[in-house]
Order: structure tokens, then sequence, then C-alpha cells
């Protein structure tokens, strides 16, 4: 089952957390390439990165949850808050999946 999972940073996390953890947390995606299709921030209209968002193809809303519990962002204090989004997929690479 695929999941959308949007990522909020917490205003209060200190500016460099993300680039002192980029290496650990990017060698954590690639670990679970099965998994974790594609990730990245999100950018507000200044073009400031914030907040992310995952699409992951995992067995249940708790394989997600640990995921994200193992992201090395996670216990850094950059996300202030996680939504984890059931996501059925209906059209990709220029082609209807239903």
């Amino acid at each position: 089952m695929k999941f959308i999972v949007l990522f909020e940073d917490a205003a209060s996390a200190p500016g460099d957390v993300r680039q002192r953890y980029m290496q650990a947390h990017l060698a954590f995606l690639e670990r679970h390439v099965g998994v974790i299709e594609a990730a990245g921030p999100v950018a507000d209209v200044e073009h400031k990165g914030r907040d992310g968002v995952w699409i992951v193809d995992a067995e249940s809303v708790a394989a997600v949850e640990k995921l994200v519990h193992e992201d090395p962002f996670w216990e850094t204090g950059l996300r202030a808050s996680v939504s984890i989004l059931a996501w059925r997929q209906v059209y990709a690479g220029g082609e209807r999946l239903i």
C-alpha cells in the first residue's frame, strides 16, 4: 500500500540541524530504497526549504511509523509533526493505473 508522509519542521529547531544530519538522513533513505520511493523537502513561496514529503510503499501505517522514528532527523527536534496518509496512485508516467 502506498502512503504519503508529510513532515512539518519545528520553528524552534536549530537552523543548521538539517545540514548537520543530512548525510545520515540520506544514508537512511538509501538503506530503505525498497520502501521509500521518493523523499525531499518542500519550499515555501520564498524558496526556503522547510518541511518534507515521502512516498512510501509499505505493509501498514505501523511500518511507516517505524520508518519515521528510525530516521536520523526524528530525534534532532527538526520535526514538529508528521502525517501519514494512505494514497491510491491512479496516474504515473503518462499512464492510467486504474
